[in-house]
């Protein structure tokens, strides 16, 4: 059954979808709606996610706090920029090359979307190869400083959960 369905519960979910989109549960809009969801959890199967195992899921609930309380440090620190409140003249944007030890792909981008998210940084490479990242910052005062929050305050977290 695996074999001809590999996930049936994401087919019945596309299933369902396409029926509501369709507005009608019809024969043809059920066989159309069947060859879809059949096609997407083939595709879905073809994929091959890597299996996720989560280690310490006790630090989860620290790490979500501590990236709420980012986001919103780092709003009200742009917003300060955007409207010019801050010292003219001492906003330099720049880029850090911050080096990685994570190898989690999963890990990789739980970091990715917590850097994105925060405003005034973003996630713009990774070089699997060298295990580095590149990340704008909007305010870039201290490299070294990005680099020990990257990799203190997020990345060992992550690394905890993860690897």
């Amino acid at each position: 059954m695996r074999r001809i369905l590999p996930h049936p519960l994401i087919a019945l979910g596309l299933l369902l979808s396409w029926l509501v989109l369709a507005g009608s549960a019809s024969p043809g809009a059920v066989l159309l709606g069947g060859a879809i969801a059949l096609a997407g959890s083939w595709a879905l199967a073809s994929l091959a996610p890597p299996r996720l195992r989560l280690r310490r899921l006790a630090v989860l609930p620290g790490l979500l706090r501590d990236v709420l309380a980012e986001v919103v440090r780092s709003n009200v620190a742009v917003v300060r920029i955007i409207l010019g409140r801050s010292v003219a003249g001492t906003r330099r944007p720049g880029f850090v090359h911050i080096p990685l030890d994570m190898r989690s792909p999963q890990g990789l981008a739980a970091l990715a979307c917590i850097l994105t998210a925060t405003p005034g940084t973003v996630w713009v490479e990774y070089d699997s190869t060298e295990g580095t990242m590149l990340l704008h910052v909007l305010d870039l005062i201290d490299e070294a400083e990005w680099v020990r929050i990257v990799k203190e305050r997020w990345e060992r977290r992550l690394m905890e959960i993860f690897e």
